[in-house]
Parts: structure tokens; C-alpha cells; sequence
């Protein structure tokens, strides 16, 4: 036995340390590390879904993007294919390793967490139309964004479930404001973005060297200024990626807490945003031309978020430990599945709206 190898190597000293035991206790003390438990998983796990997502982008960025083209529907949607299977495929592997109920609500926040952001598609295209960047850029943009939304959401999501271990009772107020947003939702009318009134892009402009026009796929370029200096300036490009991670911010204020209403694991918010998030992105090129057959989408969103917010009360009132993951699955598909059949039938026939065109 290796335990039996180290206690004899122990035993004759440091001096006298065989390679094979000394090779068997460093085995030992990383097998020790890897299973740690941090933030109430094991760093291994943590570790291969950090590995997972950045072979991911690199791949995304260093073969399938190398160079800047205009992305297709066809090629939009092996994209998300691939990062959907991905992510269902790490729901299996979360069963695998920690049962069918975390499964359960992996899967859950994963779909909840990818509807939610079908707004923040709209948005997207809107701020691509504002500063007319083409095709050809709008993948850069979105790439580069992605990164600053896992480290934003990774910010959120470590506060959040802070303040839920220290104080459970959190989870009641998350609850209590997702059923005000769904309600309010439900009788909100509907409400254009004014992206050039934005306070950010007012004060980017007001505060940076900014240009009228693009230069090609840069964030930023070196050029004569008024008096003939050389200086920094910023394209729209930089500013466009600026107010998408603005835009991801706001929703995340509602879609973070809708996760936490499902489960309180860290590790289950954080793996199942970031894989919803990353498959929204590449599926956005093939969305972003049907975004107006959703319309009626919100609606059903806006049942999803009371139903997810009364949950807790739900099983208060019956006196369970927590609502059954199952059930809360289902109920999920069922509310969406119904939104999207509703929202396809009334909108058939109509054609794209131009706010939304590039």
C-alpha cells in the first residue's frame, strides 16, 4: 500500500528517503490539493471546468476566428451546437460526480439562465446597429466581451453566495424581487433603448479620444490629434464592447439571483451561466435575425421569474427542504415551451424589424 510506503520511508528518515517514496508522498500531497473543497466543491472539479471554458476560447479565437469574416447562420449555429453539447455534456458529468438532483439544477439554471439572456441578444443588436459595425468585427466584439462577463459574473456570483452562507435568509429577499421583476415584466410595455442619451457612452466620449469611424477589427489606434500630437484613441469597436458588458451587467442583476433561487452551490450558478452565456454568444449570429419572432417571449420569462422567486415559499408552506429539482425542471420547459410556441404562432409572417438589421 502507498500509505505503508510513506510510513516505512517516515520511519528511516528524511536522510534516508527512497525516490519511490518520496515520488509516492508528493502523489499523496497533490492528491490532498486537488481535493480540496473550495467553495464547497473540489478544486480538481473547479480546475477542469476552468481548463474546459479556456480550451474553448482559445479554440474559438485561435482556429475557428483567427482571422476576422462575417459569420453565417449555418456556421452560428455549429458554433452553438457546440458549446450546447458542451454544456449538456458537463450536466452529465456533474451527475456523474455529484448526483441527479445537482444535475437537475444544473440543468435548470442552464436554461433559465440562457432564456433569460435572449433580451440581451436584442440589445446587442441594437448597440452593433448604433455604431454600425459589420459582420465582419461584431464576433471580436463578442469574443472579447465574453471574457470580461466571466470574470463579472465570477464577482457576482462569489458575493452572492457569501452573503447566502452567512445569511440564508437573503435568498427570501432574492425571491421577493424576482417576483416583483416577473410581475412588473408582465405589464411593462415595450421601452427603445436610447444608446446615444447613455451616461456611459457620454462620459467614454466626454473623458477618451474617441474616432468617427472604425479602423478595421482595433479597439484602439495611435493618431494625430488636433494640434499634430500622436495620441490614443478609442474606435467605436471599443466602445460598442463597453456598453455590451454594461448591458450584461444589468441583466445579470436579474438572471444571478434566478440561479440562486434554483441552487445555492457556487459551483452550479458559476459552471451553468458561464455555459449558457457562452452558448448564447455563438448562437447570437443566427438569433439575431429572428430576435423579433421572441416577442412574446417575455411574457412567459416573466412567469418563469415569479414561479422561480415563489419557489422557496412554495416549499416553506409544505414543509420540504427544498423544491423537488425535477419538478422545477419541468415546470421550467413546460412555462418556455409555452412562451416560445405562443410567441412563434403570433408572429408568423413578420418580416424583420430594422433597428435590428447589420
Amino acid at each position: 500500500m502507498m500509505s505503508d510506503r510513506i510510513e516505512r520511508a517516515r520511519c528511516r528518515g528524511p536522510l534516508r528517503l527512497t525516490s519511490s517514496a518520496a515520488d509516492a508522498m508528493r502523489e499523496v500531497a497533490t492528491m490532498e490539493f486537488l481535493t480540496l473543497l473550495w467553495l464547497g466543491t473540489p478544486l480538481w472539479m473547479w480546475l477542469l471546468f476552468v481548463g474546459l471554458v479556456a480550451a474553448l476560447l482559445v479554440f474559438d479565437l485561435g482556429v475557428l476566428h483567427k482571422d476576422d469574416h462575417e459569420i453565417g447562420v449555418a456556421e452560428s449555429l455549429k458554433l452553438s451546437g457546440l458549446y450546447i453539447a458542451m454544456g449538456l455534456g458537463f450536466a452529465a458529468f456533474v451527475a456523474w460526480q455529484l448526483g441527479a438532483e445537482p444535475a437537475g439544477q444544473y440543468l435548470t439554471a442552464f436554461v433559465v439562465e440562457k432564456t433569460l439572456a435572449m433580451d440581451n441578444v436584442f440589445i446587442i443588436a441594437m448597440i452593433f446597429s448604433f455604431f454600425a459595425i459589420p459582420r465582419a468585427y461584431q464576433h471580436r466584439v463578442l469574443f472579447w466581451g465574453i471574457l470580461g462577463v466571466i470574470v463579472l459574473r465570477g464577482i457576482m456570483i462569489g458575493l452572492g453566495a457569501t452573503l447566502v452562507a452567512q445569511y440564508h435568509w437573503v435568498l427570501y429577499i432574492f425571491a421577493v424581487f424576482l417576483i416583483f421583476t416577473g410581475v412588473k415584466m408582465l405589464f411593462a410595455g415595450d421601452h427603445e433603448m436610447d444608446i446615444a442619451s447613455n451616461p456611459v457612452l457620454r462620459f467614454l466620449k466626454k473623458r477618451m479620444n474617441v474616432t468617427d469611424e472604425l479602423h478595421g477589427s482595433d479597439f484602439f489606434v495611435r493618431k494625430p490629434d488636433a494640434a499634430g500630437k500622436v495620441v490614443r484613441y478609442a474606435t467605436p469597436l471599443f466602445l460598442a464592447l463597453v456598453l455590451i458588458e454594461i448591458a450584461d451587467v444589468i441583466f445579470a442583476v436579474d438572471s444571478v439571483p434566478a440561479v440562486f433561487a434554483i441552487t445555492s452551490d457556487p459551483f452550479i450558478v458559476y459552471t451553468s451561466n458561464i455555459f449558457a452565456i457562452l452558448g448564447l454568444r455563438a448562437l447570437y449570429f443566427a438569433l439575431a435575425a429572428i430576435i423579433h419572432r421572441f416577442h412574446y417571449l417575455k411574457y412567459a420569462l416573466a412567469v418563469l421569474l415569479v414561479f422561480i422567486g415563489s419557489k422557496i415559499f412554495v416549499a416553506d408552506l409544505m414543509g420540504w427542504e427544498k423544491f423537488p429539482a425535477a419538478w422545477s425542471l419541468g415546470v421550467t420547459f413546460a412555462i418556455l415551451g409555452a412562451g416560445l410556441a405562443v410567441s412563434l404562432w403570433k408572429t408568423r409572417g413578420d418580416e424583420r424589424p430594422n433597428a435590428t438589421v447589420e
